[in-house]
């Protein structure tokens, strides 16, 4: 069941082009990651698909509700000095739902206990916020969107920062997750491309957009490795290549 339509959606910035014409749909089911240079549109257009700006031209056409949609941004903004535990954290995913003069309800406390342990961080529950790796930060921040019963979490850089073993296991994580939510996840790292994403969108004002099964196919009639350029090519577009030029030394590939 497609969830969301974006019809020839263009928008601007004080006069300067950010998007044109850009067309999307995203699947129930769907694992979506979007990459492409910095300021080429992904945040931008991970903000209209929450509703937070609007298009100037084109359309976004929804078969949820907006409180269907789960949101983890790249800047959480919280303090990690503040002594806050992760549970807490949790539990602001229902700040909106909230009307008890006396705080979350029973049932509130239940839902948060239970994403946490959706995430693997139950047992962290009462844990300091400031006191957690950046890895387990961020599972917490997945537990806060899960509170909402999200059908689609949107997930911006959710990897910025953390170590290698941090980043698989939340690429893991949304992997189990994606099993009853669709993820949409903006993303520099080319390998979450052919290990976990079914679908990848390149942005860079445009949208290049191509299934990740198709992708796979050509790189075993290759059979050999293939370094970042090589891997963007592969998607059949010589501007996503060149894009990446400009972070990525060819030279430097070594293939097997």
């Amino acid at each position: 069941m497609n969830i969301i339509n974006v019809n020839n959606l263009f928008f601007k910035y004080n006069k300067q082009d950010v998007l044109e014409n850009i067309n999307l749909t995203i699947k129930s089911n769907d694992f979506l990651a979007i990459i492409g240079p910095n300021g080429g549109g992904k945040s931008t257009l991970l903000k209209l698909l929450l509703g937070l700006l609007k298009p100037q031209k084109g359309q976004i056409e929804k078969s949820i509700k907006t409180d269907d949609i789960g949101y983890v941004p790249q800047n959480t903004d919280l303090n990690t000095d503040f002594p806050i535990t992760a549970l807490e954290v949790v539990l602001m995913g229902h700040i909106k739902k909230q009307k008890s003069l006396f705080g979350y309800s029973k049932e509130d406390k239940s839902c948060a206990l239970n994403s946490l342990k959706k995430v693997g961080m139950a047992d962290f529950a009462n844990s300091k916020i400031g006191d957690l790796s950046g890895g387990q930060r961020q599972r917490v921040f997945i537990a806060r969107a899960l509170c909402a019963n999200p059908k689609i979490i949107l997930l911006d850089e959710p990897t910025a920062n953390i170590d290698v073993k941090g980043q698989n296991e939340i690429y893991e994580l949304l992997k189990k997750l994606n099993e009853d939510i669709c993820i949409v996840v903006v993303s520099h790292d080319i390998s979450v491309l052919l290990n976990y994403a079914k679908n990848v969108a390149h942005i860079n004002k445009n949208l290049v957009y191509h299934n990740i099964e198709n992708l796979n196919k050509k790189i075993d009639n290759e059979n050999e490795h293939m370094c970042e350029v090589e891997l963007l090519t592969a998607l059949g577009n010589s501007n996503v290549a060149n894009s990446s030029l400009n972070t990525h030394n060819h030279t430097n590939c070594s293939h097997n």
